[in-house]
């Protein structure tokens, strides 16, 4: 026990004198590559990188951002919550409100200068329950549906993320063979991993209930691929320009404004197919390609690469069961209806005791009870274009971007690049000893050193001090 004890402490003395050791060295490496950078930036001054794809990370929030979305998560409002417009409902209200608030002043004219037209108060409470029952059943309902299509998103995401990583690390590109065979192994993983950004993005667009191969996010995935949408008549599939009043409508919310959303989907004569599930076939083929010339013959890796394909077709499912799947009717209607006769008596139980301040009340309550039907109207179809959907184009841009990251460099076969060449500190912090100097040391003194590392005090507030001084530079501290 004793002996543990000493080499405990030895393996802290020697990771403390290291680490100051350590520090000076890093400063001055630090130091003298300032000054490299410095005359390399001198000699190519002139150089200016140019981005291929940079765009303004900065929006003004336009007029119809409040009526039509998705949101962009990405923005911040610094307005309280209870004065922000944009994400809220009420520029979608601004008709009902207007009925409402007419329907109240009319009510109230007549009572206060015609004739009384007051209704007992007895009315308000009986139905106030039962209308407060049907919010809170549209409300439950319609965020169980936006909860799990999100849940089934999030899971196309980690499917997609898997299978990525999978292809791209291990499936082999055969350079020692010959260069022209692994040039085409590169690039057949390539086209692969486009495939996976064409399923996510090719699934949005059948979600939204646009058919076309057309729309400029889809066209360069799919054109190399034989589908049936891609090969229907896609002027039939094209949505036509709409008048200025329609949009007007569709905007503030009016029924009668409102466009079936599977138009074009009805009015094509010709099997459109599934996009989503014939991308999958294109990528099922390319991983029994890769099987068949072993360059994925590693068992367990076949049998994962089989399952994440099964995920995502059930992914596909499971969403088109979301949006296919609404709120029967008969409870939509109902709970409609009654919202709508509660929010019309209203004036006729409020004017006895309040008179004229039961216009304003009326519409402050019709606000407040149309608004929350609202709400679980937009949340129904979470995967459509309302202000308060999922953001699958932030989705399917981010999911572009993963990828991107992910073949921006080889894959890391090479445990030697990474782990000795470039420093790997093992045990970080309680040492700042790169991977070659713990090859000179002892397999006794490394477990000694971890010992040490699990049982230090001092390791545990050097961590949490680095989480404090991140948290710092987070924020702007």
């Amino acid at each position: 026990m004793a002996a543990n004890t000493n080499g405990t402490t030895s393996a802290i003395d020697m990771a403390t004198a290291e680490k100051s050791t350590t520090g000076v060295a890093a400063n001055s490496i630090h130091g003298s590559s300032k000054g490299t950078s410095s005359s390399a930036q001198g000699q190519h001054e002139d150089f200016v990188p140019t981005p291929m794809f940079h765009h303004s990370t900065h929006h003004s929030v336009d007029l119809e951002d409040y009526f039509r979305g998705p949101r962009d998560i990405n923005r911040h409002s610094k307005w309280p919550q209870f004065l922000r417009m944009h994400g809220s409902v009420l520029p979608k209200m601004i008709v009902p409100l207007s009925f409402v608030g007419g329907w109240a002043t009319l009510i109230v004219c007549i009572s206060m200068l015609v004739t009384s037209l007051e209704v007992n108060s007895v009315l308000l409470t009986v139905t106030g329950f039962v209308v407060g029952l049907a919010l809170s059943f549209r409300s439950t309902t319609a965020y169980e549906r936006f909860s799990e299509g999100r849940r089934y998103w999030a899971i196309l995401m980690l499917t997609a993320r898997n299978l990525s990583r999978l292809i791209w690390v291990h499936a082999q590109e055969r350079h020692e063979e010959s260069e022209e065979l692994g040039k085409a192994d590169l690039l057949a993983k390539l086209s692969a991993l486009q495939l996976i950004n064409a399923f996510a993005v090719s699934l949005k667009h059948r979600l939204r209930f646009e058919p076309s191969t057309e729309y400029p996010d889809l066209a360069p995935l799919l054109f190399n691929l034989r589908t049936l949408a891609g090969e229907a008549d896609q002027t039939a599939l094209r949505e036509r320009k709409v008048s200025s009043f329609k949009s007007a409508g569709q905007y503030l919310g009016i029924p009668m404004a409102e466009s079936n959303p599977r138009k074009l989907l009805k009015k094509s004569k010709e099997n459109l197919g599934n996009t989503p599930l014939e991308v999958l076939t294109y990528l099922s083929a390319y991983i029994e390609n890769v099987f068949q010339n072993k360059t994925l013959a590693i068992s367990v890796h076949q049998v994962q690469a089989m399952g994440l394909l099964a995920t995502m077709t059930d992914t596909l499912t499971n969403v088109e069961r979301v949006v296919n799947t609404p709120l029967p009717v008969a409870y939509s209607i109902s709970i409609s209806q009654i919202t709508w006769a509660y929010v019309m008596v209203l004036p006729f139980q409020l004017v006895k005791y309040l008179q004229w301040v039961a216009i304003p009340a009326t519409i402050l309550a019709g606000y407040i009870i149309l608004g929350l039907a609202q709400i679980g109207r937009e949340l129904e179809n979470p995967f459509g274009q309302d202000v308060n959907d999922l953001p699958l184009d932030s989705y399917c841009h981010e999911l572009a971007n993963d990828i991107d990251a992910l073949t921006s460099m080889p894959a890391p076969l090479n445990n030697e690049d990474w782990m000795r060449e470039r420093g790997s500190k093992p045990l970080w912090p309680l040492s700042n000893m790169e991977f070659r100097a713990w090859e000179n040391r002892s397999v006794d003194e490394i477990r000694a050193a971890l010992k040490a590392k699990a049982m230090s005090r001092d390791v545990k507030k050097d961590r949490m001090d680095t989480f404090v001084q991140s948290e710092a530079l987070t924020n702007g501290v």
